[in-house]
């Protein structure tokens, strides 16, 4: 009565798995670019390194920990590091009383991370 025979498709339900199907591809494509947008500063330049033990899962573990103990700009400060080593060289050797207030807030996230995110 309102059942097809087996093997057919009548329209009603082939329009029902087609919405089901688009709406699946949208929210995939929606959800990726989201993901990327909400890689911080840390896991970006992470990313970007040439070191050969960066990975997604551990750049991204990084990340969670500069989230969990520094600020938006000591993050941006800290991820160019990454790119330029003499800068964190001179952030520590600095006089300054903010360079120092930094560093330690660095080497803390640096202790923590080293803790948090060990293999």
């Amino acid at each position: 009565m309102g059942c097809s025979p087996v093997g057919t498709v009548n329209k009603t339900q082939k329009a029902t798995v087609m919405s089901k199907t688009l709406i699946a591809a949208a929210v995939v494509a929606l959800s990726l670019p989201a993901a990327a947008a909400f890689a911080g500063p840390i896991e970006t330049a992470c990313l970007r390194s040439d070191r050969q033990a960066a990975s997604r899962s551990l750049c991204g573990c990084i990340q969670q920990v500069a989230d969990m103990t520094l600020r938006g700009t000591d993050q941006r400060k800290a991820a160019r590091f990454f790119g330029n080593p003499d800068e964190a060289q001179d952030v520590r050797m600095s006089k300054r009383d903010s360079d120092n207030e930094f560093w330690a807030r660095y080497r803390n996230f640096g202790d923590t991370a080293a803790v948090y995110c060990a293999s």
